[in-house]
């Protein structure tokens, strides 16, 4: 894997001497990497000329019908399986949505980010439902695949999976895997949206879709248009829906759209970018803000 960036390689071996995860400078040179220097972060500067190539987008979801126009095909299917003996395992598979909600915020990643490369998975097997060990089992793959954004609307109040999603929200985060986690609609616990690990979505009701908010008073990080949001529905139709789900994938589209124009960002640094750039945040072109 020596053609991996250093944060996809394997943990080096212990160098003795030093104390362990160390970097004994004598022995081990300095490797060059990308380094992104900020500026005065504007969006225009965050994502201004940028569609999204080159950014590979991992939607997590009830699967995606490809063939609907707001969708614009996709990149991979794959489905996670449950086998006789109880393991899960993430396949290739027909594409296809089996409620729509998969289908709905595809539409406006695409909308957002049109040139990103998209791929589903489908998670939830049972309409708008599915179990915990096959979230975890399509998000591990995920990870390990390396998608720069990961779309999570949805999540579990099951805090059985709490700790397990923690494990690979952290392993995202330190692979430069950025997941992009709906809140709940309704005023209760679920996960990994509170995670600190994740970029976690609300929704507000203005309807501009490239407009979104910073939260001050966390665990929600970020406000984007989830009210009467226009997304792809069945029959090839368009239809407008409410929801945190569909708050998240703009933000999720938006992620893409820095990204693609500064592919070396790590996951701090682009929520750091996000948080200059937020509407409530960044200094208007010519003035100065108000606080």
């Amino acid at each position: 894997m020596t053609d991996s960036p250093p944060w996809r390689r394997p943990p080096r071996d212990h160098f003795p001497g030093v104390p362990a995860w160390s970097m004994p400078v004598a022995a081990m040179p300095e490797e060059p990497f990308d380094v992104v220097r900020h500026g005065p972060v504007t969006p225009q500067w965050a994502w201004g000329g940028a569609d999204g190539s080159g950014v590979r987008v991992c939607l997590l979801d009830s699967g995606v019908d490809a063939d609907h126009p707001m969708v614009g095909g996709l990149d991979g299917a794959l489905d996670v399986v449950e086998a006789d003996d109880g393991a899960f395992t993430v396949t290739p598979a027909d594409v296809g949505d089996t409620a729509g909600h998969g289908t709905a915020c595809a539409s406006v990643i695409r909308s957002v980010a049109p040139a990103v490369s998209l791929t589903s998975v489908r998670v939830l097997s049972g309409g708008r439902f599915g179990s915990g060990p096959a979230l975890l089992a399509g998000l591990a793959w995920a990870v390990e695949q390396g998608f720069d954004v990961i779309n999570m609307s949805l999540s579990t109040t099951k805090a059985a999976f709490r700790e397990d999603l923690r494990d690979l929200a952290d392993s995202a985060y330190f692979r430069r895997c950025v997941i992009v986690a709906s809140a709940h609609n309704m005023p209760v616990r679920s996960y990994p949206w509170p995670f600190a690990s994740v970029i976690s979505v609300a929704s507000h009701d203005s309807p501009d879709p490239m407009t979104y908010y910073y939260n001050p008073t966390p665990p929600v990080e970020f406000y984007a248009r989830g009210v009467r949001v226009p997304v792809a529905g069945p029959g090839n139709r368009q239809f407008l829906s409410t929801g945190n789900s569909f708050a998240t994938p703009h933000i999720a589209g938006i992620c893409a759209l820095v990204l693609s124009k500064h592919p070396s960002l790590t996951p701090f640094q682009l929520k750091s970018v996000l948080y200059l750039a937020a509407r409530n945040v960044a200094v208007p072109e010519g003035g100065a803000r108000a606080h």
